[in-house]
């Protein structure tokens, strides 16, 4: 699975049904869609997923399950590829860090989530050079990681969603960013481990609200509301 920050005219499902990946056109974000097939190949995968599109946005019984699916279904990946595209080829530590991917809303379940994980700088080459097989196994990129983000490194590497310490879980988001105001509520469903309805154009204050109240009803930790 890809864990990336959307860009300019990212390939949509419509764009790519029924076509071979690597013939299509290599503008744009499809150039990184087929780099990101070539590194799952090369690792011996045969299947390969990525958000922009292999969900289809305008069917909404299907985003509703993606959206509540997707802790899940990244912690289940047997491996996840995180792609830094701000990330020079020759950058050094701490540029993780200041990437943007490091300010979107959706990220912070994309890297908390999966078992195993590699970062991935621009020219798709591994961040710090690090070429072993698990970058949640590098003291270097977690240390930098958790420092960048106020995880602890214990939850970096091993989390476990649920309703321990909500006020901290919100506090991780408190600064991020999304497209859409609303998905900075929906981002958390995984990371607290439920279920609600998802309802685009409800607006960011709903959102956050009937999460809240399900945090508070779950947990009985009304600190959360403070946040």
């Amino acid at each position: 699975m890809l864990s990336h920050r959307w860009g300019d005219k990212e390939p949509l499902l419509h764009d790519i049904q029924d076509k071979v990946v690597y013939e299509l056109d290599p503008v744009d974000s499809i150039t990184k869609l087929q780099s990101f097939c070539e590194i799952t190949r090369d690792a011996g995968f045969l299947w390969a997923w990525i958000d922009t599109c292999c969900i289809d946005q305008k069917n909404n019984v299907e985003l509703q399950k993606s959206v509540n699916s997707m802790f899940v279904w990244y912690h289940n990946s047997a491996l996840t590829i995180v792609y830094l595209s701000d990330v020079l080829p020759s950058s050094k530590s701490c540029t993780l860090a200041k990437s943007a991917w490091n300010k979107r809303g959706w990220t912070v379940q994309e890297f908390l989530a999966p078992k195993v994980i590699l970062f991935y700088r621009q020219d798709w080459t591994l961040y710090l050079d690090d070429h072993s097989t698990n970058h949640k196994e590098s003291t270097a990129i977690m240390q930098e990681l958790g420092d960048a983000t106020g995880i602890d490194l214990r939850s970096l590497v091993a989390f476990r969603p649920g309703m321990r310490n909500p006020r901290e879980k919100l506090q991780w988001a408190s600064s991020r960013i999304t497209t859409l105001q609303e998905d900075i509520a929906y981002s958390l469903f995984g990371i607290f481990g439920v279920h609600l309805p998802v309802m685009y154009g409800e607006n960011k204050r709903n959102a956050l609200g009937r999460l809240l109240q399900e945090i508070v009803a779950q947990s009985g930790d009304v600190s959360a509301l403070d946040w």
